[in-house]
């Protein structure tokens, strides 16, 4: 059976509607939204070319099926919210299914970049709204009314004038029946029920009572488990391998070598794991092997000598820093990161004769389905991938290489496989934050404008290490962006907010370093920026002056900006990514020499919110993901050795360090444009920039407290920060001012 009609076909039965209803197909990702397509017997569905469901059955249970990957983005329940809201359903008869892998249906079954919701919110709502009005025609048909005097309410088409009322579920099959309308209304927002409103998880049930949700809970009859001894170091590959030790161990079936790989099969992890241990495998180079010293020479050496790529210029920069009255000149640094998902990497395969079977946690079931057929030699038609809920992502599992360990080591061994890792198999097994370093330059006139700017990015398999069209471009009349590659044998891969997640810190640390220069407020110093952008730009302006003022605003109204507190200080820090705009404000005091946080306001424009509880835990919890990663995480190489292996060397934020947080939202009525990753990057620049103030260290590398400011017994504090004057409050078009106000 094809993947695509087994889909449908668990669809029918699952949704209850092998008894009638009303089915409607739709397509989650085409550029428009388009009107479904509706089926009124189970036995049409699976002819229909349509790629997604909305089915209402007739005891009114309200599916749809999301064919996304879900990582705790919140994808799962805010899709259907959208649905349900233009649908006026009942919210408690609502749930979701998720869907397996059909490449050829879904455009974009993938889940990275903070781009579900924004890719789909005009035609999940449209498909709401046909629904709605197909069965406010059946309801009209049905009691001889003109539809323009109905209205709908939690599930039910009402006639006020005769006082009639019809479930969804009653008039599904008649609705079914009738033709789908070329063109629907949409709701008002200010009619919303669900949309803007604090909603549970609709998994919260599953996950609190350990529901089998996610690849490390599949288990099936018969499958073989597996781990896999890799390279301890970058640049090593296997010399020789003795497993007889190991294959006498108790529950041991086999040990396989493979490409760079020593697999040990056996019936459980825990037999596999002694096993493992006694392995005796001899390792030999190949290629570089590097170690972080190397890395940091390396750094400084690129900044000055490589042969850099362009990637923005405009104005004359040489001339505006030869004639300037004063040059700041910063450098900041970044480690490698572990992803450290919950769930360490894990999956399933089952590769047969007549084709493949894949079962586990993936952000790119449609990459993870393409390897395998390059793996196998087969076509991807003949491999079925089905998607478990991901126990934490945050790009790593936008990689193949786990999955692929499954298809491989089943292909070998002719039989069901699942692949598990240790924690320290995830910690040393790559696809690592790349390591990066940025030179900042800013050349001030005499009246302490910035007339100048230059950021040269060096990064270690990070492509390109910059973001040449966020702010401050378009607010510098001469401007130059530049990076520079370097290649490692050491794997790197996206991180949560690529790149942003720690540019945005060097870039708002050094504009605080800039405005200081200038005399001028920090944030006074950036909206001025941000004025010039709208009056004047030059060049391309890849974001909007206007939302970026607001949650400026916005956040200094919160956080009582510039307002002295005994023994705290303040720092700011706004960025634009994934589409979205968040301004953060952090207080700082000392406790025994080191920083501690103690509360963070956030200002975010997401446009709109669709789940606010939702919305709120994401901002809380890129926050978090920020923090603790500036001011504790590293990991560092000896020799291609990754030093850090678990999570008693690679240190983590605990619980007792998080600060208070505040969110706030803009209501704007924009569109919404992403949450998942843009309140990480600008968390790391408010925390720097509340250090600053506090003790007059600028802090320019990541993790903070390795600063030898922080580490050594006695280290000299600066006297109490200088006064801070608030900055004027820059003004919106007054539009923009009607619209907006605060969730």
């Amino acid at each position: 059976m094809s993947t695509v009609n087994k889909s449908r076909r668990d669809f029918l039965k699952l949704t209850s509607l092998t008894g009638g209803g009303l089915l409607l197909g739709f397509s989650w990702f085409s550029a428009e939204a388009k009107a479904p397509i509706v089926a009124a017997a189970p036995e049409a569905a699976a002819t229909l070319g349509f790629n997604s469901y909305l089915s209402i059955a007739p005891d009114g249970l309200i599916t749809i099926l999301s064919p996304n990957p879900e990582l705790g983005q919140n994808i799962m329940t805010s899709f259907p919210m959208i649905v349900a809201e233009e649908l006026d359903a009942d919210w408690t008869k609502v749930k979701v299914l998720q869907a397996p892998l059909d490449t050829k249906a879904f455009e974009r079954q993938v889940t990275g970049g903070s781009g579900a919701v924004p890719h789909s919110w005009k035609l999940l709502r449209n498909a709401g709204a046909t629904a709605r009005a197909m069965l406010m025609g059946a309801a009209a048909a049905r009691w001889t009314v003109p539809v323009e005097e109905l209205t709908t309410s939690d599930g039910f088409v009402i006639h006020a004038k005769t006082s009639k009322k019809a479930g969804y579920g009653e008039l599904a099959e008649e609705a079914s029946k009738l033709p789908v309308p070329k063109e629907v209304k949409w709701k008002d927002r200010k009619d919303f029920k669900l949309i803007g409103k604090e909603i549970k998880n609709v998994a919260n049930h599953d996950i609190v009572t350990g529901a089998p949700l996610f690849g490390l809970d599949f288990y099936r009859e018969g499958m073989l488990q597996a781990m896999i001894q890799r390279p301890p170091a970058f640049g090593m590959k296997i010399k020789s391998v003795d497993a007889e030790a190991a294959k006498a161990m108790p529950g041991i079936i086999n040990v396989v070598t493979f490409k760079n790989n020593v697999a040990v099969v056996g019936k459980s992890t825990w037999e596999i794991i002694k096993a493992r241990r006694v392995l005796k495998v001899e390792y030999e180079k190949d290629g570089n092997i590097e170690s972080t010293d190397d890395h940091n020479t390396l750094f400084k050496s690129l900044l000055d000598t490589g042969t850099p790529t362009v990637r923005r210029k405009d104005g004359d920069v040489e001339t505006a820093f030869k004639n300037a009255a004063k040059v700041i000149r910063s450098e900041y640094q970044c480690p490698f990161l572990s992803h450290s998902p919950m769930e360490p990497q894990n999956f399933f395969a089952h590769v047969r004769e007549d084709g493949a079977e894949l079962i586990g946690p993936t952000q790119v079931p449609g990459a993870a389905r393409s390897d395998a057929a390059k793996l196998l030699g087969i076509p991807e038609d003949k491999i079925t991938v089905q998607i478990t809920r991901l126990g934490g992502g945050f790009g790593r599992r936008l990689k193949t290489d786990y999955s692929n360990e499954a298809v491989e080591l089943s292909s070998i061994l002719k039989a069901p496989v699942k692949v598990s890792w240790t924690r320290e198999d995830d910690m040393t097994g790559g696809s690592y934050r790349p390591a990066v370093r940025y030179r900042f330059e800013a050349a001030l006139d005499a009246s302490g404008n910035m007339i100048g700017y230059k950021c040269r990015g060096v990064g270690i398999n990070s492509g390109n290490p910059t973001r040449e069209n966020n702010f401050p471009a378009a607010a510098v009349e001469n401007l130059l962006i530049e990076s520079v590659e370097h290649r490692s044998p050491i794997t790197t891969g996206a991180w949560r907010a690529p790149i942003t997640n720690f540019l945005a810190f060097a870039e708002q640390s050094f504009l605080d370093e800039v405005a200081e220069a200038s005399g001028k407020d920090p944030i006074q110093f950036r909206l001025d920026l941000l004025q010039k952008v709208k009056t004047t730009p030059v060049g391309t302006v890849g974001y909007s002056p206007d939302r970026m003022i607001a949650v400026t605003n916005l956040a200094v109204e919160k956080s009582k900006w510039g307002v002295k507190k005994p023994g705290v200080s303040q720092g700011f820090s706004v960025y634009f990514s994934h589409r979205s705009y968040v301004a953060q404000v952090a207080e700082v005091v000392m406790k025994n020499n080191k920083p501690s946080v103690t509360k963070v306001w956030a200002a975010c424009d997401c446009g709109e919110v669709v789940n606010l509880s939702g919305a709120r835990q994401q901002v809380m919890g890129g926050i978090v993901d920020g923090m603790g990663h500036a001011m504790f995480s590293k990991l560092t190489f000896k020799e291609g050795e990754p030093q850090e292996k678990n999570f008693d060397t690679y240190r983590l934020i605990r619980m007792r360090e998080i600060p208070e947080v505040e969110t706030y939202f803009v209501d704007n009525g924009i569109d919404p444009t992403g949450l998942g990753e843009p309140a990480l990057p600008p968390t790391g620049g408010a925390i720097a920039n509340a250090i600053y103030k506090a003790t007059g260290k600028r802090v320019k590398s990541q993790p903070f407290l390795d600063d030898p400011v922080f580490t050594a017994k006695a280290a000299p504090l600066r006297a109490a920060p200088k006064k801070v004057v608030p900055p004027k409050k820059t003004k919106l078009p007054p539009s923009s001012l009607k619209k907006s106000k605060v969730q």
